[in-house]
């Protein structure tokens, strides 16, 4: 499925305007890896380091294991699998060969990593150590092997290709390059269509839910060319970039790891979950260059080292000193600039809104700190500006190679859709022409669903999410709809809703009074049901979008004439609760 015919001229005209100035995606990756052949690539925070060369190596082992099984150019392989530096090899291995990536967020259920699995057509599947205690091979009729990635081991295997081939695998290594593999060995496939498709990046991973998001190459390859325009060389060849975002996203996949890749970086991935106790800790000991955060980790970072020490009575008398004040804040920033690792240009904060007062701190500060907007379906960038052309309260500008527009009389004073156009935006949801034909328009149009004005010069200042979306603590999209479906179909649930409070997710239930009349249950009998919806529900759930609560609710939920649940009213409800 693609977008219609004048979508993709508008992206094919933008991209034949800039091939002639850079070089297809694959070319950015195989020229970075060849230019830093025995500079540190990657790292296992406090483990293991892969250089370039390392990373070019394991690619060419995995490309010759996909050759010999009969992997050919557009097949899908998925990924699933905690960040690491394999997971990054697995990756890169996936599209320099010309297959089609899926990446699976590694905290899902086994159920919803099948339903990708089985949705995608995947051929092969990559798995993490824990993701390999859980998945079932039987529930994956189609996948011809599993694969482990901290070894590339076999876990199970249903072609005798891939088995011989695996057992094989540095005999047919050196049998290739009996003199070593060196630079000149290294060339990847070059994609020669910028519509081919790269990766399929799924929304959610529950069956009536999933939406496989089709990304082409010229929407990746965009994407990365707007990020090295706006670090401009402030980021040099081997700077420090801590991956704590899920690479399954494209967020943190593109402006951590992608771009980290092209850009000669040398990459930490944080192994295990990305508290943000274990990120600060990352962050001081790495020292990263370039970092990207949820707003959420900001905000915990903020409040915890640093307010303690700048909201006591006499820091505020200081503040409020002129003649010292100048001083005073330029130690504050130095004090955050230490907590962030003390080399940061800039801090990327993406996904959500930042907090008001956590903005207007660091910007009163001059914290190097900007605010990027997109969505999956761009690859994900609409909007990023650099820190120094940023302005308060807005998501940047918007980037290369893109256009946008407010659906509204007055764009700049009153707000409507945010609707979006040109190299970034996908091709479309895989197997759902119905739902692509909803969000891209016959004129090639993404409409973002939500809400926003736009300035005279060009800031997008967003005002809503139309959408429903929730964004965890760590990155991970959640979707209320997933799991109030379920949550409506547990004993005694009228209606609910799903909200979110800082980086928990409480349920708003509205008891079926009928059916607790007519059973008798008070208040307590009550609770005591939903506590244990709540335990059962978490139990398919994964932990990201796990209810920590239900919160009882004793009237029914404003609603609209077409008997929808005003989400704004309770959301702004949670949202003051925040503050």
């Amino acid at each position: 499925m693609a977008m219609c015919k004048e979508g993709i001229n508008f992206a094919q005209n933008l991209l034949n305007c800039a091939v002639d100035k850079t070089k297809s995606l694959n070319s950015y990756i195989e020229n970075s890896i060849v230019d830093n052949w025995d500079k540190d690539a990657f790292t296992d925070y406090k483990g293991k380091t892969l250089q370039f060369h390392d990373v070019a190596r394991k690619i060419e082992k995995l490309h010759i294991l996909f050759e010999s099984c009969g992997i050919n150019k557009g097949d899908k392989i998925a990924l699933c699998g905690r960040n690491s530096s394999h997971w990054g090899v697995a990756f890169l291995a996936t599209i320099t060969y010309g297959a089609v990536a899926v990446p699976i967020q590694n905290e899902f259920t086994s159920e919803q990593i099948h339903n990708i699995v089985n949705h995608s057509d995947a051929r092969l599947l990559f798995v993490g150590d824990i993701v390999a205690t859980h998945v079932q091979a039987e529930a994956m009729p189609d996948i011809e092997g599993i694969i482990y990635i901290p070894d590339f081991s076999l876990i199970n295997s249903r072609a005798e290709q891939l088995t011989y081939a695996r057992e094989h695998l540095n005999e047919m290594f050196g049998k290739r390059y009996p003199k070593f593999y060196r630079k000149e060995h290294v060339h990847f496939y070059k994609e020669e269509d910028p519509e081919q498709l790269a990766m399929i990046n799924y929304t959610s991973g529950t069956t009536g839910f999933s939406k496989g998001v089709m990304l082409p190459y010229r929407a990746i390859w965009s994407n990365i060319d707007h990020i090295l325009s706006v670090m401009d060389g402030n980021v040099k060849t081997g700077s420090n970039i801590v991956c704590s975002l899920p690479m399954a996203h494209m967020y943190g996949l593109a402006v951590d790891f992608l771009y980290g890749v092209i850009n000669g970086c040398h990459l930490y991935f944080l192994t295990r979950l990305p508290s943000p106790t274990l990120i600060a800790e990352a962050f001081a000991s790495v020292k990263p260059r370039l970092i990207s955060l949820v707003p959420l980790v900001v905000e915990k970072i903020i409040r915890k080292k640093i307010f303690p020490i700048t909201q006591t009575n006499r820091m505020r008398l200081l503040l409020n000193t002129p003649v010292v004040n100048k001083r005073i804040k330029q130690k504050i920033r130095e004090q955050v600039m230490t907590v962030f690792g003390g080399e940061v240009y800039e801090i990327i904060v993406g996904g959500a809104p930042l907090n008001k007062r956590i903005e207007n701190f660091l910007r009163s500060i001059d914290f190097p700190v900007t605010i990027a907007y997109g969505l999956t379906e761009t690859a994900p960038l609409i909007t990023l500006s650099d820190h120094t052309q940023y302005l308060p309260c807005s998501c940047g500008t918007v980037v290369k190679h893109m256009e946008v527009k407010v659906e509204s009389p007055d764009p700049s004073n009153i707000e409507g859709e945010l609707l979006t156009r040109g190299m970034n935006v996908m091709k479309g949801y895989y197997k759902n022409e119905e739902a692509t034909a909803k969000v891209i328009d016959e004129h090639g149009w993404l409409h973002t669903g939500d809400s926003a004005t736009i300035s005279e010069d060009g800031h997008i200042y967003i005002k809503g999410r139309i959408k429903n979306m929730l964004l965890g603590a760590n990155g991970q999209n959640v979707y209320p709809e997933e799991i109030e479906d379920k949550l409506n179909s547990m004993p005694m649930v009228g209606e609910c809703l799903l909200v979110q409070r800082g980086d928990k997710l409480v349920a708003l239930v509205y008891p079926d009074v009928e059916e607790t009349s007519e059973i008798g249950l008070d208040e307590n009998d009550i609770e005591n049901v939903m506590e244990q919806n709540r335990l059962s529900i978490n139990e398919t759930l994964p932990s990201f979008s796990r209810i920590s609560r239900i919160e009882i609710q004793k009237e029914e939920f404003k609603k609209t004439p077409k008997k929808s649940i005003k989400r704004y009213l309770y959301k702004e409800s949670a949202l003051a609760q925040n503050e």
